[in-house]
């Protein structure tokens, strides 16, 4: 496998793991939890370091797809123990700025928020939540970015 087609695929993995994330949330109806959108940052970090990574040869922008994919796949990790009740999730929520919304505006954009806590798990497959699914398929680019590393 040469460098630019492990970091295709490397990169074109973290694009569908997105495109999977967003099709779950717009058509699936399944709204994101906190951890569920840190789990997305990463992947889109290695989407732009991939397309870098293409354009400009060298070792660092594949090393940084790398710790990109293990960073996911951590947070994936993380994700899954507060799923399963091994250790407790973050407390805090996260909202948008209130802007120039009326008290009234303010209180309905909160009532009709929809609440998603980190500890439920929404979808899994052969009992595995997305959350552990992103982690498996995030340790499968971390080969892949290495092998772009030891390409390099």
């Amino acid at each position: 496998m040469t460098r630019s087609f492990a970091i295709l695929i490397a990169a074109g993995g973290s694009a569908v793991l997105m495109l999977g994330a967003l099709g779950f949330q717009y058509i699936g109806d399944m709204p994101p939890c906190k951890l569920c959108y840190w789990q997305r940052y990463p992947h889109l970090g290695a989407i732009v370091i991939g397309v870098l990574a293409l354009a400009i040869t060298g070792r660092l922008f594949p090393v940084l797809g790398a710790l990109a994919a293990l960073a996911t796949a951590a947070i994936g990790g993380y994700h899954t123990g507060v799923e399963r009740g091994w250790w407790e999730g973050p407390t805090s929520c996260t909202s948008s700025p209130i802007g120039d919304l009326s008290t009234e505006d303010l209180m309905a954009q909160i009532m009709s928020a929809p609440l998603v806590r980190c500890d439920d798990v929404p979808w899994e497959l052969f009992t595995l939540s997305m959350a552990s699914w992103n982690m498996l398929a995030s340790l499968a680019l971390f080969a892949l970015w290495c092998m772009a590393i030891k390409r390099s």
